[in-house]
């Protein structure tokens, strides 16, 4: 019985990932943009997301660590997309998650921000709507918080 659970877990892995978008071959400009506005165009094109309290993302007041700035983000709008742009670092698009049905994009990750900044999440809506939440905190010089 274990080895039928084992051959169902890979089969659905790699089912998953034969239908994954590859956004850096398909979206080549996004990975370049140095604003996040261009990086949204070159992403989604000319698209005006809107605020929405269903886009939340969390992050420390204060990263006390540049190098590994934790980023929670929870959607409550069915999603096709979701994804994460900062302010601080030359390249602005961090990433790109496929939302496929039945998944619920409650999402984490750590960042690397040079300097302080904020954050921006971008959701495409399975309604055709565009959704986002913005985020500003501090990045401590050095690592320290002072």
């Amino acid at each position: 019985m274990k080895k039928i659970a084992k051959l169902a877990l890979v089969a659905v892995a790699f089912s998953a990932a034969a239908f994954a978008k590859d956004y850096r071959v398909e979206k080549p400009e996004a990975w370049k943009a140095k604003t996040v506005e261009s990086a949204i165009k070159a992403l989604y094109g000319d698209v005006k997301p809107v605020d929405s309290a269903d886009v939340k993302v969390s992050t420390p007041e204060v990263a006390s660590n540049g190098g590994q700035v934790p980023v929670s983000i929870k959607v409550g709008v069915p999603a096709k997309s979701v994804a994460l742009f900062q302010d601080a670092n030359p390249e602005s698009l961090v990433a790109v998650w496929n939302i496929e049905d039945n998944m619920v994009p409650n999402l984490a990750l750590k960042i690397k921000m040079k300097k302080t900044g904020s954050i921006t999440v971008v959701v495409e809506g399975k309604d055709g709507k565009f959704y986002k939440a913005k985020r500003s905190f501090e990045v401590a010089l050095s690592g320290c918080e002072g």
